[in-house]
């Protein structure tokens, strides 16, 4: 094929292109090239090839056109007629189907218009290209036609690219469709090459008129290129928009325009982006262009840096003029940017916005120094004085943040300029920010101070002052904020690898040890890791590493057994921590070289490199060696301490000898020892690690059963004391394989034996329900639990523990909740035992129920029956004695056996008999039995919001809405008394009855979100859910007036999210469905008559105070302040703006209530409350009340009339008028302009 090509070429240019054009271009493109590039500038194709190419280009563009015509000429002629029949290709086909006729064209055009680019393209240019140019104008005028074939069109777009980088005459004329079409193929296929090509014949863009009308669509295009990642990551690209910027002064601002659109939503990369090229644009560009782009645009942005509202917008807009400063060595930008900054900069940091002062610094601190250059030396050192001024000025500014910003301005300003600014200066700002700076009141403010100095410290002519300044921050390695520590240590680290620093110079060892003790373990770690060198190095022998942290540990014990905690985390050496344990264990044993505390750090280091060496199991062996049982016994009758004996219970659970004789004793002493084991955190380590040592040696029965026997003995004692029902229990335990401990000693008999006092009694035995519930936390536990023999008299025992916990927790003050929640805790998981049980069985109906399952006191109803048992016992403690039918739904309590139905007639001691001799207690004694009741009463509904959680008693929805309410109005009483009794609460009671408080309040707001979302407007739930919602709204008021604001701010805070669900429960009255308004505002009224509130009284009276400054009535017009109740009914009512129809519904509820003064003749309550209905809740000239809201007004406003004809009291006259003043407008335009209020005939 090549010859015949060669041989054509040779005989003339017409017989070449005609048999080139026959050929596919894929198979013969290198054929082409290499015979075109061979023709010599003596050959006579350099004059014939061009035109002959030229006529052939010219006629097909010719036929397609024609063919084009035709087909668009057929197409209307007959709109509705079918498709011709197509023609079978073969042979005996005569005629040309002209799609085959398009597609010839359109190949042959291809194949043409790669010669050109040949000719074109030819290293020794031998051809006349102006007889060309007409051929290949035609191709550049029809490339829109062209534009659906992308490998013509492609071919056709890179000869007009290449005809111009020629610079081969008429390259004007081949831009005006190559370039929009090169330019708009790099946006759609975003490839990296198209942008280079754009960039390459930038200059041809020059030559369009952006003036004129018919440039728009290109002008999109370069604007569409201005917001393309492609054209922002590409340096080709950021090239050729910043040459767009002088094509026309018009599409300048258009562009900038666009730039200024997309800084608020920009990425760090395409901000940088826009930054340099407008760097760019503003070097190449003159007069008018630059001058908008330095007045028009960075003077713009220079000003919303300053004003911005938020930081990160600020932050957004410095990114862009980083490109600037950043090239402020550049002739001509710092002259600019100090022209265009120094007005607005100095003012801005001066004013009382303490944002704009932020967001000045920041702009400051990137341009520092901010100077003019062509001012005289004189003039630029005052001007830097005034910057030093300003920024010491800042470093004590009110503002927290601009304190942050200043101090780690300063540090990275001296940091980078230090040789250069004055020595006074330098030593006035280190000397603030180590003296005051770093004790401020900020948490962020000192973290900024660290940060600073640490990068400070990256110039090293600042190392001989801050040699002498920094054993001034020891202070903060003992801050309270945790980030504030972390960074101190962090700056010590630092430290050590800097030159000629030690660090115990700036920080004594004393106070990195005291924070390795105690401190969290980030902390601790990092001191390690700046210890480990010192004293336990690997880079010397064993002996040397082991003496050395011998030495630390003496020092310090429990900061060297932190450390042993953390070394192998640094990389300390395995085969090490062995030698050191051994080293650990001798000196131990020889106690007369050691004290208490020594012992106890020893012992805690050993028992924390035991569990890291343990991990592996190539070290048990040599652990087991280690501590064989005789070193055990050695070891046992060392320690006294319970933190010690703790970690030697941990150092043997962890490696399991062999001869553990004399522990398992000590262990069930220390667990059964348990009296104050609630209040105790050291005792309850130490109990944990016994259980966890008995559990791993095989004594999990002997534990539980030691437990319950104890814990029935109490409750016997219970039985006895306070008439407690108890069912008859054997005290025998069934036999069993022994285990390791099992044999040697009865645990449970000398429980029994135990001869002491009740309250010592019960005190141990609130020490073992903890234990109880605690081990119900572990999931291997809990199943051993549940198959245990005991666990029917461990619930029977905590059964009667709880029921005398509760019923006399409000006059005896020792009675404990950790009864109650063992027993509620068993309750639940008993229950969800069964269930598992109840699924399985379900799946295989063959397999056989266990003993304990066939149980008649442990049956599938067991929780219903500690729901029936719990709530009876509340009904004791409020002292209402018989149960109440006040729920359709089975809300009647049934007693549980016959014991429970001749329970009255058992004789018992009254809770004051019972519980001392002496009933008469102290103002302390009477604030503690509160906390105690409130206590209890916050584990009560602990359990009703547990049972709610997990859908266990749907049925007793009710029933439970009903006794939360109870609980909620009992700890109003209980606050209430303490206060008409003028008895305060101590500090520490304080916090601990505002954390139950809290607890009781999310739990019931948990229980009203449960029950709510499941009854879906039921009818039986409702009524309680509204009676309850009211009562916490009492509760706050009630804490407020006892406590005061501060504990109930707190409180407001931390129920924030519960509030939602408080505005349901006031509005569920009226969420029944199938009611009309009358119906609903009916249910609502008796509801508030039945038991009207406290908190619309504090609402009336606050609005009253607001609108009168005294009245006769003292209360009224000096009423307490309810700051936090007020808080709360702010948020409420934001909550309410964003639903008009809770708000039609609670606003009801404030129109009842004014409905209810109005009865009352409490004219102040009702004006209190429609004063706060039409300017708070509502705004003055809002007429957009709900249906409900307003079935309420058509009752009010006529009533209102009614009192102020029938009242004879002129301030009581008064009042009713100014109510009648507030929701008369509201009457009026619904009167008559809506008529959805009518007027009644009385």
């Amino acid at each position: 094929m090549e010859k015949r090509l060669r041989n054509s070429l040779q005989s003339s240019a017409q017989e070449f292109i005609s048999l080139a054009t026959k050929q596919s271009l894929k198979s013969s493109k290198s054929s082409l090239k290499t015979l075109i590039h061979s023709v010599k500038l003596s050959s006579p194709l350099c004059t014939s090839l061009p035109s002959t190419l030229s006529d052939s280009i010219s006629a097909s563009v010719q036929s397609f056109q024609s063919l084009l015509g035709s087909n668009s000429a057929q197409i209307p002629s007959s709109p509705h007629s079918p498709p011709a029949k197509r023609c079978r290709r073969s042979s005996r086909c005569s005629e040309t189907e002209p799609v085959d006729d398009k597609h010839g064209l359109l190949a042959r055009l291809e194949i043409l218009a790669h010669i050109a680019l040949l000719c074109v393209s030819h290293p020794g240019k031998p051809f006349l290209l102006s007889d060309l140019l007409p051929g290949v104008q035609a191709l550049h005028d029809n490339l829109i036609v062209f534009e659906a074939e992308s490998s013509l069109s492609s071919a056709i777009e890179g000869l007009c690219e290449e005809w111009w980088k020629e610079n081969l005459a008429g390259r004007e004329s081949l831009i005006s469709q190559s370039l929009p079409f090169l330019l708009s193929r790099s946006l759609t296929l975003k490839k990296k090459v198209d942008v280079h090509r754009v960039c390459v014949l930038r200059e041809a863009f020059t030559l369009f008129d952006f003036d004129d009308e018919s440039i728009d669509d290109l002008k999109l295009l370069l604007i569409r290129c201005m917001i393309s990642p492609l054209y922002l990551k590409a340096e080709d690209g950021r090239r050729f928009l910043a040459f767009v910027f002088g094509l026309n002064h018009q599409l300048g601002k258009e562009l900038l325009a666009m730039i200024r659109s997309q800084i608020p939503f920009g990425r760090k990369s395409m901000l940088e982006a826009y930054g340099d090229i407008l760097f760019r644009a503003w070097r190449a560009a003159q007069g008018d262009s630059r001058s908008e782009i330095e007045n028009g645009f960075l003077q713009d942005l220079i000003e919303a840096a300053i004003h911005a509202a938020s930081g990160p917008f600020a932050s957004y807009i410095r990114r862009v003029l980083g490109a600037f400063i950043n090239q402020r060595t550049t002739d001509g930008v710092e002259r600019m940017l100090f022209r265009l900054a120094e007005p607005v900069v100095f003012r801005s940091l001066q004013v009382s916005n303490s944002n704009v002062r932020q967001n000045a610094l920041h702009l400051l601190l990137d341009m520092f120094p901010l100077e003019d250059p062509d001012s005289t030396k004189e003039e630029k050192d005052t001007l830097l004085d005034k910057q030093f001024f300003l920024l010491e000025r800042l470093l004590m500014d009110d503002c927290p943040e601009v304190r942050t910003i200043a101090v780690e301005g300063s540090c990275r300003i001296l940091h980078l300029f230090w040789e250069v600014i004055p020595s006074p200066i330098i030593t006035k700002i280190l000397t603030k920010i180590f003296v005051d700076i770093s004790r401020d009141v900020c948490t962020e403010v000192r973290l900024s101070t660290l940060n600073g100095i640490i990068y400070l410290l990256g110039n090293p002519h600042s190392h001989e002052i801050l040699k002498v300044l920094l054993p001034r921050l020891q202070h903060l390695m003992l801050d309270k904020a945790l980030t504030v520590r972390v960074a101190a240590v962090d700056l010590l680290v630092h430290l050590k690898d800097v030159r000629n620093f030690q660090f115990n110079k700036v920080m004594e060892l004393d106070v990195l040890l005291t924070a390795l003790a105690s401190d969290q373990p980030l902390v601790a770690q990092k001191i390690t890791k700046l210890l480990i060198p010192s004293y336990f190095p690997s880079k010397v022998p064993v002996e040397e590493a082991c003496n050395r942290c011998i030495t630390l540990v003496k020092r310090a014990p429990m900061a060297g057994a932190r450390f042993c905690k953390f070394a192998i985390l640094e990389g300390a050496s395995k085969s090490h921590l062995m030698e050191l344990v051994k080293v650990f264990l001798g000196l131990i044993l020889s106690p007369h070289q050691l004290d208490a505390n020594q012992i106890e750090g020893f012992l805690a280091a050993t028992c924390y490199v035991c569990d890291d060496l343990a991990s592996e199991l190539c070290n048990i062996s040599a652990l087991k060696e280690l501590f064989d049982g005789e070193k055990i016994r050695c070891l046992l009758s060392v320690v006294s301490k319970g933190e010690v004996r703790s970690s030697l219970f941990n150092i043997v659970s962890t490696v399991c000898p062999d001869d553990v004789a004399g522990l398992i004793e000590e262990c069930m002493d220390v667990v059964t020892n348990c009296s104050g084991l609630t209040e105790d955190v050291g005792r309850q380590t130490e109990i944990r690690s016994a259980q966890k040592l008995l559990l791993s040696l095989g004594g999990f029965d002997d534990l539980i059963e030691a437990l319950t026997a104890f814990l029935h003995k109490t409750a016997y004692r219970c039985h006895i004391k306070f008439g407690a029902d108890m069912p008859s229990q054997s005290v025998s335990f069934a036999k069993r394989k022994k285990s390791k401990s099992s044999g040697k000693f009865s645990i449970k008999l000398k429980l029994i034996n135990r001869k002491q006092s009740f309250k010592d009694d019960y005190s141990v035995a609130v020490g073992m329900a903890f234990q109880v519930r605690d081990l119900l936390l572990h999931e291997d536990i809990r199943k051993a639990i549940m198959k245990s023999q005991c666990l029917e008299m461990l619930f029977v025992s905590l059964k009667v523990i709880s029921e005398v916990s509760i019923v006399h927790c409000g006059h005896c003050k020792d009675m404990d909740i950790s009864p109650v929640l063992a027993y509620i805790a068993l309750a639940l998981q008993m229950t969800v035992d069964n269930v598992g049980r109840t699924n399985i069985q379900n799946g295989d109906s063959k397999r056989k129920k266990t003993k304990i399952h066939s149980s008649k006191f442990l049956s599938e109803n067991i929780l219903e029956l500690t729901i029936e048992h719990v709530l009876n016992c509340l009904e004791k403690l409020f002292g209402e004695g018989d149960m109440k039918n006040h729920d359709a739904d089975s809300c009647k309590l049934q007693p549980t056996n016959k014991t429970d139905q001749n329970s009255t007639k058992r004789r018992r001691l009254s809770p004051t008999d019972a519980c001392g001799p002496s009933n008469r207690a102290s103002t302390n004694d009477e604030a503690q039995q509160v906390l105690c009741k409130v206590k209890m009463l916050t584990a009560v509904l602990k359990f009703m919001a547990d049972v709610t959680a997990m859908c266990f008693a749907p049925r007793k929805h009710g029933l439970f809405l009903y006794y939360t309410s109870k609980c909620v109005q009992h700890i109003i009483s209980s606050l209430d008394q303490l206060r008409h009794n003028q008895i305060q609460f101590k500090e520490d009671g304080k916090i601990n009855i505002a954390i139950c408080l809290k607890s009781s309040f999310t739990y019931a707001a948990k229980m009203l979100n449960g029950i709510l979302a499941e009854s879906r407007g039921s009818s039986t739930t409702l009524p309680e859910a509204f009676v309850l919602a009211n009562n916490m709204l009492d509760l706050i008021i009630s804490i407020e007036s006892c406590m005061g604001s501060g504990y109930a701010l707190r409180l407001v805070a931390a129920i924030k999210t519960w509030l939602p669900d408080v505005l349901l429960g006031l509005g569920s009255t009226s969420f029944q469905k199938n009611t009309d308004s009358d119906e609903e505002h009916l249910s609502v009224s008796e509801q508030m008559k039945l038991h009207f509130p406290k908190w619309p009284l504090i609402v009336a009276k606050t609005e009253l105070f607001e609108v009168t400054e005294a009245e006769e009535d003292d209360e009224c017009s000096r009423p307490e302040k309810f700051s936090a109740f007020n808080k709360l009914l702010a948020m409420l009512i934001i909550l309410l703006e964003k639903n008009p129809s809770i708000m039609d519904v609670v606003g009801n509820i404030f129109m009842v209530s004014s409905l209810v003064g109005l009865e009352q003749k409490n004219f102040g309550l009702a004006l209190g409350l429609l004063r706060f209905v039409c300017l708070k809740l509502f705004k003055h000239d809002d007429r957009d009340w709900g249906d409900i809201m307003l079935s309420s007004l058509q009752e009010i406003f006529p009533k209102i009339d009614r009192e102020i004809a029938e009242e004879n009291d002129e301030d009581e006259q008064e009042k009713l008028t100014r109510a009648k003043e507030l929701i008369e407008p509201q009457w009026m335009y619904h009167l008559y302009e809506t008529g959805r209020v009518t007027l009644v005939d009385d």
